[in-house]
């Protein structure tokens, strides 16, 4: 009897296994699919991308890297790859430099109008990009970046630091101010609780702003278009359309080979992080 009982859980947990994979089987396609496509555009020849009457979801001809030398040796790759990884780590630097301590005097200073100020602060993270253009097109002119990637430096944490100021705000509240007076009765001053107790019990805080930083830095199309026009200056994102895009020709290789490389490093990074960037948006740990 309980060999039949066995099986029969047995069973009942493969087909709740079968179900729930098959759930999820269609989200996993539209996830995985668009990665597959680049991939197999970046190594297919021409002869095999434009091909007519084949299946285009695998190679016919060998697989070949004359799209990645198109890439590196008839673009300015390289140099817009360089750029946008400076800009991304300047942002992330400077956005956590700046939202960190202004989010823990929100929090802890009890401040006047503090909780009025942090919602002002969050809510002119909502102001649309379209409506800020021309001031901060005028700052950008008036300080003489105008045709550099340094423009994108002064105009970003425009953006990130009044979204992760709020955030780091919500944080520390959740910090027991306890565990603080504690280390300061065994001698901390109030930047050594910050550094040796805050900091450490809000690193999903910590991290999960570092990645919005980091991910409006790798993205962000409009203000890297228009602020910055030698090629040379330009970041990836507008790098990759405005080398690749010529006229009605359409680099496809080359354009998926740069995707490629950009896009599947930082998947792999966002995948190492997945756990905490899961409990930093919604305060539930995915453990």
């Amino acid at each position: 009897m309980s060999g039949l009982a066995l099986r029969s859980r047995t069973v009942r947990q493969v087909r709740h296994h079968l179900l729930v994979y098959a759930g999820l089987a269609p989200f996993i396609v539209v996830a995985v699919f668009p990665v597959y496509w680049m991939a197999i555009t970046a190594f297919k020849q021409d002869a095999d991308l434009y091909a007519k009457g084949v299946a285009p979801f695998w190679f016919h001809l060998p697989p070949t890297l004359d799209h990645f030398r198109l890439l590196f040796t008839t673009t300015h790759f390289t140099a817009q790859l360089t750029n946008t990884l400076q800009l991304a780590a300047w942002i992330v630097a400077i956005t956590m430099v700046t939202a960190v301590p202004a989010g823990y005097a929100l929090a802890r200073l009890r401040l006047p109008g503090s909780e009025k100020l942090g919602i002002a602060i969050f809510v002119t993270y909502l102001v649309p990009q379209t409506v800020l253009f021309i001031p901060l097109a005028r700052v950008v002119g008036g300080v003489g970046l105008f045709d550099s990637w340094w423009s994108l430096v002064l105009v970003y944490p425009t953006f990130t630091i009044p979204f992760c100021t709020w955030k780091m705000m919500g944080y520390f509240k959740t910090v027991p101010l306890e565990i603080e007076e504690a280390a300061w009765v065994d001698g901390c001053s109030r930047i050594g609780g910050i550094w040796h107790v805050v900091l450490p019990v809000s690193r999903v805080g910590v991290l999960i702003s570092g990645i919005f930083a980091f991910s409006l830095a790798m993205q962000e199309y409009l203000y890297a278009v228009v602020y910055v026009a030698p090629r040379a200056e330009k970041v990836v994102t507008v790098g990759l359309a405005t080398n690749l895009i010529r006229g009605d020709i359409f680099y496809w290789g080359a354009l998926m080979a740069g995707g490629l490389i950009v896009g599947v490093p930082i998947a792999i990074l966002y995948s190492l992080v997945l756990d905490e960037f899961i409990e930093g948006l919604t305060g539930v740990s995915a453990s």
